[in-house]
């Protein structure tokens, strides 16, 4: 049996770890930025751009229920309530119960969110876009599988973690 390879050194240590230089400060600075940018681009269409998020996952099939929705964005069940509920007034989507299971609502694009979802897309590409000028294809490619990986290492550290105490 081959030895087992020593662990890396960590990257981060007391000595050069600077919070306001840190790696999640900079995604949460630059996921904050897209948000700002996507809500910027959607005031014409009259949603925001945590309702963009919403809105396309449901029309893509990631999410048909609230819970769903609140495991992918981290929102509570409150908040995911109150901004389905301004969806729903919108007449953007519909909330139907379950034939299978009644304790279970099903969430749709009405005809409107549907009518809308076409214009959905372009506003990803626009933003993305602006902040990414500069980068080559093969620059995306890499940032794209070092954000996969970390999301992976994210992953298997959830799986290892101990289970939280009450």
């Amino acid at each position: 049996m081959p030895p087992t390879p020593p662990e890396p050194e960590p990257l981060y240590t007391l000595e050069n770890y600077h919070p306001e230089d840190s790696l999640g400060r900079l995604i949460a600075d630059v996921s904050g930025r897209l948000l700002a940018a996507f809500d910027d681009e959607m005031t014409g269409l009259g949603i925001s751009g945590a309702q963009w998020v919403i809105l396309m996952r449901i029309a893509n099939g990631c999410a048909s229920t609230a819970a769903e929705l609140c495991r992918f964005s981290r929102y509570d069940t409150g908040s995911m309530t109150r901004m389905l509920d301004r969806l729903e007034e919108k007449g953007l989507i519909r909330r139907t119960r379950s034939s299978t299971d009644r304790r279970v609502i099903q969430l749709e694009l009405t005809e409107a969110g549907q009518e809308l979802y076409p214009l959905l897309p372009p506003v990803a590409i626009k933003v993305l876009n602006a902040h990414l000028k500069g980068f080559t294809r093969d620059e995306l490619e890499s940032l794209k599988g070092f954000l996969n990986r970390m999301r992976a290492n994210s992953q298997q550290a959830l799986a290892c973690a101990p289970p939280s105490q009450p």
